[in-house]
């Protein structure tokens, strides 16, 4: 399928934009092709893009003094992704963000959002809707881990987001999730014993 139609399609479910108005939005976006470990965001670099991806996975992550690799963001198809802190206020990333398989996003840079939303009250709508249901998912998972154990929020990404579990690698779900993939692993094995 055409990337611009699969944006299309999701525009149509979460904007309500006029056939004008759509051909507008479209245009803004430039379609990138990623192959499996390319970075489009790194560290101290400015994240000039939001990305829509159309196919594939991506992950962002911070890596602590220590080393460790910890998942703030996934995203699969019809999710967004970027370094929003750098995007939005235009200072150096903290992290990384990669494709986890070959993957294609259609990008919009910061400059183009902005036109886009002096230009008309319905592009501003949109990205303050996107905004705002963005920071009630974050506030969600910040309590989801600060109650629940490991094995709860285990089942209630995979109750909530099936095909995410099933698309991305193991070592990003469980770096998400706040836990080692081992113990990951001990929970799916547990977990398909019972079924």
């Amino acid at each position: 399928m055409d990337p611009y139609a699969i944006l299309e399609a999701y525009l149509n479910k979460k904007a309500h934009f006029s056939k004008e108005e759509t051909s507008i939005f479209l245009e803004a976006f430039e379609l990138k092709k990623l192959k499996k470990r390319q970075f489009i965001i790194q560290p101290n670099f400015v994240a000039n893009h939001r990305n829509f991806v159309v196919e594939g996975s991506l992950r962002a992550y911070i890596v602590s003094d220590n080393g460790t690799n910890h998942t703030i963001q996934l995203a699969i198809k019809d999710w967004w992704i970027s370094d929003y802190n750098s995007y939005i206020y235009q200072q150096p990333a903290t992290m990384f963000v990669i494709a986890m398989e070959d993957s294609v996003v259609l990008q919009i840079s910061y400059e183009k959002e902005k036109e886009l939303k002096a230009s008309h009250y319905a592009f501003e709508t949109f990205f303050r809707e996107m905004a705002e249901r963005s920071a009630a998912y974050m506030q969600r998972r910040i309590i989801s881990n600060l109650v629940l154990d490991a094995e709860a929020r285990y089942v209630h990404f995979l109750e909530t987001y099936p095909d995410i579990v099933a698309t991305i690698p193991q070592y990003a779900l469980a770096s998400f999730l706040g836990m080692s993939t081992e113990f990951l692993s001990r929970i799916r094995s547990k977990r398909s014993k019972k079924n």
